[in-house]
């Protein structure tokens, strides 16, 4: 009786322990504790703490994550340098002395918040609790208001909203809305950031303003901050490709350097000295700019920005100033010495910056504020040139844009659509409550992907046709100019191998365009995929390549307009029911004359890994830069790994290189997916891969035409040795591979 008495009596206990550590709870009295298997979970649901083991690791270790999201994000860990053994567990235990600690199985402590009073505030041990807040963050307080220890003073690579970054004084540019250094644009407008400076502390901080956004920053490896965003509307952000000039008044310091694209030596004033005793130098207004590095600067809040363009003029060493606060008009003054280093254009997120510059003859351009200062009063003649060129430059900057100002203000979108299509094409227009009920409200369950215009979604009308619908993102770089750049080209191509545009939709800020549905999604939706790549055998990936070659050659030969893709990659390659694939989002899409061969442009778009180096450097592009991207294309589908992703760590080689590095060696095999070893014809992999390397060759002279590239494919046309290919080193420099003696042949590998 007593034994059974003793089993009952225990039972309870261990019922009462249950019950004290249940996973409902968001906080801990004096004595409580949570094992390894029992969370605390923050009032709102969102956030949730316990034991984990990252990867492999044999440890547990106590952190916080967001309780319903995937992927599993660890936010913060307590015992990152001391893990609990994992046969053992742990326990995290509010003491008796109101101090949080982490126990190992022997009982011993690992881990504690290490404080028991603050501010003066003495612990009092059963009126002090560890909860976690909505926040995420974890705090031990006495009462309401006095906290006592708070994990958001010790983060780890997470900053999470409401965290505080500081106690350093050199952490950059604030010019009173952001860091200038910080231009992460769509993410911007959905943050409000903070910058505090007191007697007693010096920190930065962000908030998220619109609730439906999850965005963290992380502290990477290699030293990079990059930001984690859940959210239904997250734009594509592409990495771009740097080019870098000199500013007027200046010229690059080794001009040889200097055209083959390596700046680091920089650019010095064409005059020797812009002071002295007839100083005659003045500032170029450039707006629009990410501050240069402030160690070298000096500030003042008071100053307002004439006041500090005197100082400046006054020392000469003093090489640039602007504002240091740009809120309601400007305030402040910040002055740079001697050189100026990181400077950079950042369109719509940088501000004003003034760059001292001597004055020449033929340098007219100085934007000095302040009208009554004395050297503008000695250089009138000055200010007449400037403000004649001024005058011109205006009329013809109003001509230039009167078809776009006459389009975007004083007509509304769905009549500059109406003159479009009248112009160019007869394409059906949908109502937008139509398209809100196909579907579903733009469901997130409809979310098919996202693409730099904006989401895909899937519809389904009321005749029961399944459409995709695209739709334009606030956030989005890309807008009007797209939108009607998708309609004028696509509308009038017809081919089985590009997507077909159905129709499009302007309603005041929404722009929509609806394409057939394709119920196979895009190319990496399924050779990037560990599980899904599985499903595309080695005829499907051959029937790809021929597809989309098929439909590059429509583009540059067979259709009435002479079309440039300019932004070829896997997700923009949509595979149909049957697995055909589909050429889609022409948005950035030019057009050729008939006799013309090259372009040029100064803003580079389109995805870095695809672009070719003539493209990405200079700007040219061509049938060729297409021409570059499907050959990445081709190397991808063969081996299954992505061009931004793969880094072969032994010889510093990306994908290209990898796959150039393999043929010199007579190891082009190699190269090939493992999972389709069994099922391939070796002839044909290797015909695809002597293709693909031609196709990435660094020239695009060396490079061969799509009606070439269909022949080679269908082994219709010998195939010459291809030479390296461009960016195909680690770190996208074009070093050379020196080949093997035993270099290989083209026709040991073309089928006959």
């Amino acid at each position: 009786m007593i034994d059974n008495i003793t089993v009952v009596v225990f039972c309870l206990l261990l019922l009462i322990s249950y019950m004290r550590t249940s996973t409902s709870l968001d906080s801990l009295s004096v004595n409580q504790y949570i094992k390894d298997g029992e969370t605390l979970v923050s009032a709102n649901g969102t956030f949730e703490m316990g034991f984990f083991s990252p990867g492999n690791s044999k440890g547990r270790y106590l952190g916080m994550w967001y309780k319903n999201l995937t992927p599993f994000t660890v936010l913060w860990v307590a015992n990152r340098e001391t893990p609990v053994n994992n046969n053992s567990g742990g326990v995290l235990k509010l003491n008796q002395n109101g101090v949080l600690v982490i126990l190992n199985g022997a009982n011993n402590t690992v881990w504690s918040s290490n404080i028991s009073n603050k501010g003066g505030v003495t612990v009092v041990n059963n009126s002090t609790t560890a909860q976690l807040l909505d926040t995420g963050n974890l705090v031990l307080k006495i009462g309401p208001e006095n906290i006592l220890w708070q994990s958001f003073d010790y983060p780890c690579d997470i900053l999470l909203p409401g965290m505080k970054l500081g106690w350093n004084l050199l952490t950059g540019s604030w010019n009173g809305r952001a860091f200038t250094g910080y231009p992460i644009q769509p993410l911007k407008q959905q943050q409000k950031f903070e910058f505090v400076m007191t007697d007693k502390e010096v920190y930065h901080r962000y908030e998220i303003i619109d609730k439906s956004l999850i965005c963290v920053y992380r502290l990477t490896l290699s030293g990079n901050l990059e930001a984690l965003v859940w959210t239904n509307h997250t734009n594509s952000m592409d990495g771009n490709i740097a080019k870098c000039e000199c500013l007027k008044g200046y010229v690059p310091k080794n001009p040889d350097q200097w055209n083959i694209s390596y700046w680091s030596s920089g650019c010095f004033p064409k005059m020797k000295s812009i002071c002295g005793n007839n100083n005659t130098s003045g500032f170029l207004k450039y707006k629009e700019m990410k501050l240069p590095d402030t160690s070298s600067s000096w500030y003042n809040k008071t100053m307002n920005l004439v006041e500090c363009q005197k100082l400046c003029l006054k020392n000469c060493s003093c090489t640039a100033y602007a504002n240091t606060d740009i809120r309601n008009g400007g305030s402040g003054c910040l002055l740079w010495f001697d050189d100026v280093f990181d400077m950079r254009l950042y369109e719509q997120w940088g501000q004003d910056l003034y760059i001292r510059v001597p004055s020449e003859p033929d340098h007219v351009s100085v934007d000095i504020p302040g009208s009554k200062d004395n050297w503008m009063m000695h250089n009138k003649a000055v200010l007449i040139i400037v403000g004649f060129f001024t005058f011109t430059c205006i009329i013809i900057f109003i001509r230039r844009l009167a078809s776009r100002v006459y389009g975007l203000l004083l007509f509304p979108k769905w009549q500059v659509y109406s003159r479009l299509r009248k112009e160019d094409m007869d394409l059906p227009v949908f109502d937008f409550s139509i398209l809100v009920k196909a579907s579903n409200n733009f469901s997130s369950v409809n979310k098919l992907g996202e693409g730099g215009f904006g989401p895909v979604y899937k519809g389904t009308l009321v005749d029961g046709k399944e459409v995709a619908i695209k739709r334009h993102s606030k956030v989005s770089d890309q807008g009007l100019e797209e939108f009607k750049n998708e309609i004028a080209l696509i509308a009038k191509l017809q081919h089985r191998n590009l997507v077909n545009l159905l129709g499009c939709c302007i309603h005041k800020e929404e722009m929509l365009l609806l394409y057939e549905y394709m119920p196979n999604k895009s190319l990496d939706y399924f050779i990037f995929d560990e599980t899904r790549s599985k499903l595309l055998v080695w005829t499907h990936r051959s029937n790809i390549i021929a597809g989309i070659a098929r439909g590059l050659l429509y583009l540059h030969q067979d259709s009435r307009l002479k079309i440039i893709h300019r932004d070829m990659k896997t997700s923009n390659i949509l595979l149909d029911a049957h697995m055909n694939p589909k050429i889609s989002d022409f948005g950035l899409a030019r057009t050729f004359r008939g006799d013309q061969v090259e372009a040029k442009t100064k803003k580079m778009v389109g995805t870095y890994g695809y672009m070719p180096p003539e493209y990405a450097v200079h700007g040219r592009y061509s049938m060729k830069s297409d021409v570059f991207s499907f050959g990445v294309i081709v190397l991808e589908i063969i081996s299954g790994n992505k061009i931004k992703r793969f880094y072969d760590p032994e010889h510093s080689l990306n994908l290209l290189g990898h796959a150039w590095r393999l043929w010199i060696e007579n190891m082009p095999m190699e190269l090939l997916d493992t999972d389709l070893l069994d099922m391939c014809i070796s002839s044909e992999v290797i015909r695809c891969i002597h293709v693909g390397l031609l196709c990435v060759q660094q020239k695009p002279g060396d490079r061969p035409d799509m009606s070439s590239v269909i022949l080679m494919l269908n082994g219709e046309k010998l195939l010459p040795q291809p030479k390296a290919p461009g960016f195909y080193t680690g770190n996208g420099s074009t070093e050379t591979i020196s080949p093997s003696s035993n270099q290989m042949s083209a026709t040991n590998f073309v089928g006959r």
